[in-house]
Formats: structure tokens, sequence, C-alpha cells
């Protein structure tokens, strides 16, 4: 009897515990998957979005994504034009307004 008693209140305890949520967004995008980890929208430039993603699984660093002028700048300042496939335009396509 104090086998099972014990046995339950594991196993309430055990679903009650509320793990945190995951805050990603993922898509299959050309054949990868792409989650973006983290998003900031610019207050000042609202075409603007500072995002951390994950392609493949892969950690890519942070950039910043100018929807208008479709580029991608790096964190040393590179600035590099959205390829045809880029993560870049699911992030201005998904998250606008």
């Amino acid at each position: 009897m104090s086998r099972s008693i014990t046995l339950l209140a594991v196993l309430i305890l055990s679903l009650s515990i509320a793990f945190p949520a995951a805050a990603s967004v993922c898509r299959n995008y050309n054949g990868h998957q792409i989650c973006v980890l983290s998003i900031q929208r610019s207050a000042k430039n609202y075409w603007e979005y500072r995002a951390t993603i994950s392609v493949d699984g892969v950690k890519q660093p942070m950039a910043v994504y100018n929807c208008r002028a479709q580029v991608k700048i790096l964190q040393d300042g590179e600035i590099l034009p959205f390829a045809p496939q880029d993560p870049g335009n699911l992030i201005c396509n998904f998250f606008k307004k």
C-alpha cells in the first residue's frame, strides 16, 4: 500500500514540474531548417531586425537584417546582400507588419 502511495506521489510531483518553453521559431526553408533563436525589431528603423538564427542546428552569429535594402549586416560591419535563398528573406517575410 505504501509503495503505491509513494509511486503515486512521485508521479504527481514529476507532472507538476513546469519546464521552460522553447522560444525559437523554426521553419523548413529551401531544404534547411532555419530557427530564429532571438529576434528584436529596431525601434528607430522598423524594417531592421537584430536576429540570431541557426541553420540546420548550427548557431549563426547575431546579424542585423535590413529588409528594406535586402542586406545582412554582420557584427564586424560587413554588409552582405541577401542571396536568392537567404534566411534573411524568411525573417523579412515571416515577421513583416
